[in-house]
């Protein structure tokens, strides 16, 4: 599948810039796929305006593809999306692992219907440039790409700014999660795609979970041309999503103008705050997962915080965090939106 391929509504939509939240894994106590919650989850995202869902990526959790949920939980979104809205609607699917198990995941994305992949290098560590861009062109030949970095904290690799000039020129990208948590890292992928001559064709979204606002708004000067980020495919926005939707367009319509308001400009320090308690970064990211399963619990979208790994939960003092920014942010949460349609969302 070439990117060409994708409906040009849907293409229009994710190179504009839009709200992509990193699905969730919905499981029950038994820690066994809760597929009632999981469409429900995805009929939140499409309600609170989000413009597509990743799924099977870091925030679903990488180990759903040793418990055999990869295609079940893929097809889970694709079905509902499908039933739930008629609107554009971007899918992304998570492609991991070595050159075979990713190229064989794009498959699987591509016969669900989905429109591109977002695809980890986290598997080829220690990898050359060379082969880490064979790998990528491999899995290209199957679907359009997203490129991903992660940040080391939850195991990515250091990617100069060379290696996304060259994955830039790969004709069947069109787009890039720039996740590193690190602002020299970020401007390589910046300058990488600038470099590249691909900018036109390569959209950029944030995944700079502690950076969201700042990176919606401040252009980026490179030799080539102004860089902006479009839109975030966030992990961070698997939560409080429809007030991100509100913030991704305040973000927008302060682009390009002179003068930026104190006001948004204080989100960014609250909404990294914020992240900070969901992301659990006191203990290293060790509740990145659990610190949103919990927001999402006690909205009542999920029944409990339950990861697949029964040893990932939140750390000792995260959920007395997680309460700390309900009280300072209370603008932030989108709880009565949620408590409003959760009874629609889990029929």
């Amino acid at each position: 599948m070439h990117w060409s391929e994708i409906p040009a509504e849907i293409l229009a939509a994710f190179r504009d810039g839009t709200v992509i939240p990193a699905h969730p894994l919905a499981l029950g106590a038994e820690r066994r796929l809760d597929v009632r919650r999981q469409r429900a989850l995805a009929r939140y995202y499409i309600d609170a305006g989000a413009g597509g869902l990743a799924v099977g990526v870091h925030t679903t959790q990488f180990a759903i593809r040793d418990a055999g949920l990869y295609r079940p939980v893929l097809e889970t979104a694709a079905e509902t999306a499908s039933e739930w809205t008629d609107r554009p609607l971007m899918l992304i699917a998570g492609a991991v692992g070595r050159t075979a198990q990713a190229v064989e995941e794009a498959r699987t994305a591509r016969s669900l219907g989905y429109h591109a992949v977002l695809l980890s290098l986290a598997a080829l560590k220690g990898a050359s440039e060379d082969e880490l861009i064979e790998h990528c062109r491999t899995v290209a030949r199957e679907m359009p790409l997203i490129g991903f970095y992660l940040q080391p904290a939850v195991g990515g690799a250091r990617l100069p700014m060379s290696f996304w000039q060259r994955f830039g020129a790969i004709d069947n990208v069109i787009g890039i999660k720039a996740a590193p948590f690190n602002r020299y890292a970020t401007l390589d992928v910046v300058h990488g795609v600038a470099a590249s001559g691909a900018g036109d064709r390569i959209t950029l979204y944030t995944g700079n979970d502690d950076h969201i606002v700042l990176d919606l708004i401040l252009p980026f000067a490179t030799p080539q041309g102004e860089m902006r980020f479009a839109g975030g495919l966030l992990g961070h926005w698997s939560v409080w999503t429809q007030k991100a939707v509100e913030l991704l367009e305040r973000c927008k319509a302060a682009r390009g103008q002179s003068a930026i308001s104190v006001d948004l400009l204080r989100l960014d320090s609250a909404v990294t705050d914020s992240n900070a308690a969901f992301f659990d970064v006191a203990n290293n990211f060790h509740g990145v997962i659990a610190g949103c399963h919990e927001v999402l619990r006690r909205q009542g979208l999920l029944e409990g915080r339950w990861c697949l790994d029964p040893h990932e939960d939140l750390s000792p003092g995260q959920a007395e965090a997680i309460d700390r920014v309900y009280r300072l942010y209370p603008d932030l949460n989108d709880d009565a939106f949620v408590t409003a349609n959760l009874e629609r969302w889990l029929a």
